[in-house]
């Protein structure tokens, strides 16, 4: 087939011909996931891995996708990245999934041919062996992978002809910079394989219109009706339950309960010590009588005194309100295709999706925050995979996960042929659809960079032109 941009446009199937209805085979389909695997994946920048996981020379982790395997390592000339393959017989490298290797190198178990952390072939078992051809010098170091540095990650991509990174993430990267998320540190990571599609498991956060039935612990009651369901057990206990109020210190105590609710809900996208913030400043704010003046009030001494408070303690944190006034942050922001990001005061949750069958995903959900300068967090490494329903997951990712499984069953029903979508809220599924069918179809690289700057989004935006 002819590569993107150098040849006739190639055949989609189950295309997106309504950007209103997204047709359901695109989430079993196996030509459909073949195609992802050819088209999508060797030419997208990916989140290959934190920064943190790689503190020291030498240390390396591995990244998977599909069948791939890339090497990415903290040499001494910085972060590099390789595909993990001998260039002698192609036997993977590196194995366990972390590792150091200043002293060693990388040595091939089968054959012990050897490599530097920069790459270099530095050792061939008896190379008389060979002809001079096969141990060409520029011929046997490892192939190198692309590989770019942003908000505390490496991302890779295995496309050499690939924009860079940063082409791709704008204004996305500098909507998150003004929150300093490249000096967060994870708290947590954890991992679970999801019997669902990755994109379903993507679209899961792309809208808010599922908060009322699937997270009724975040709606006020006035938005959902006296006698909704409260929500899980979790969330039961009256003297938590949320009440309409009619003065300004009832709206401050409402907005001290939303930040628990998600403090507890999320395990760390509003920190502890944001909460004990609050607490302590709630009744020495002076707040006007107008509860929509005072609630303006109310955050912007919130964010006041968590900046203060913060930088008393070495913890590298804007000022929040000028970061808010810089750029409006959305709660939820997506940075295509597989990461998104919930940034809050000086913390956010993270998230990362990478297909493994049609139908399954590897789904990761990490705890960051900014820590005190020279605080020494111990490194953490990839998690094993625990059930998707394990209570050791946070209150509203396991209501997301409830829901995904029985989704991905619902959409072979007989006769369901499509999702329909509310195009100004759930607008971020269909773009997502279009733009890997631009992959897909092979539309020209600069209309694809255009659009991927685009799609790279806040969640709950409308059905948008991407440009073809």
């Amino acid at each position: 087939m002819a590569d993107a941009g150098h040849g006739p446009m190639r055949p989609v199937p189950f295309p997106v011909t309504n950007p209103e209805r997204i047709p359901t085979q695109r989430y079993y389909d196996a030509e459909f996931f073949e195609l992802e695997r050819e088209y999508l994946w060797p030419r997208v920048w990916q989140m290959a891995c934190r920064l943190e996981e790689i503190p020291e020379v030498g240390d390396w982790v591995e990244y998977k996708i599909l069948e791939w395997s890339i090497i990415v390592i903290r040499a001494q000339s910085g972060v590099k990245a390789f595909h993990n393959t001998c260039r002698h017989r192609g036997v993977q490298l590196a194995s366990g999934g972390h590792g150091n290797c200043e002293v060693q190198g990388f040595q091939c178990p089968f054959h012990g041919w050897r490599w530097t952390m920069e790459g270099k072939n530095s050792f061939v078992f008896k190379p008389e062996l060979f002809s001079d051809e096969q141990l060409d010098p520029a011929d046997l170091d490892l192939i190198p992978c692309r590989v770019e540095l942003w908000g505390g990650c490496a991302f890779i991509n295995m496309d050499p002809d690939a924009a860079p990174l940063m082409e791709h993430i704008q204004p996305y990267a500098d909507r998150l910079d003004t929150r300093n998320i490249g000096e967060m540190k994870m708290e947590w990571w954890v991992s679970t394989i999801l019997p669902t599609n990755w994109k379903l498991a993507m679209e899961a956060f792309m809208e808010g219109y599922h908060t009322m039935r699937t997270h009724p612990q975040l709606v006020h009651p006035t938005q959902r009706g006296d006698k909704a369901v409260y929500g899980p057990r979790e969330f039961a206990d009256a003297s938590l339950r949320l009440k309409p109020y009619k003065t300004s210190r009832e709206m401050v105590e409402n907005a001290i309960h939303q930040m628990k609710t998600l403090s507890i809900g999320m395990g760390g996208m509003i920190h502890a010590t944001d909460i004990a913030v609050a607490e302590a400043i709630k009744d020495e704010v002076e707040l006007p009588d107008d509860i929509q003046a005072a609630e303006i009030h109310w955050y912007r001494t919130l964010n006041d005194e968590i900046t203060k408070r913060a930088r008393a303690r070495g913890v590298p944190i804007p000022d929040l309100n000028e970061a808010a006034a810089k750029h409006v942050i959305s709660p939820v922001q997506f940075c295509f295709p597989h990461y998104f990001l919930l940034p809050v005061y000086g913390n956010a949750s993270s998230y990362r999706i990478r297909p493994l069958t049609p139908e399954t995903c590897l789904f990761e959900l990490y705890s960051l925050t900014l820590m005190p300068e020279g605080h020494k967090q111990p490194r953490l490494t990839a998690p094993e995979p625990i059930p998707h329903d394990d209570p050791r997951f946070p209150p509203i990712p396991l209501q997301d996960y409830s829901n995904l499984p029985l989704q991905q069953i619902g959409l072979h029903g007989r006769g369901f042929e499509f999702m329909r979508l509310a195009r100004d809220v759930e607008g971020l599924i269909s773009n997502y659809h279009r733009l890997i069918d631009g992959f897909l179809s092979g539309v020209e690289q600069d209309k694809l960079v255009a659009a991927t700057r685009i799609v790279s989004s806040p969640f709950e935006v409308a059905i948008e032109d991407i440009g073809f």
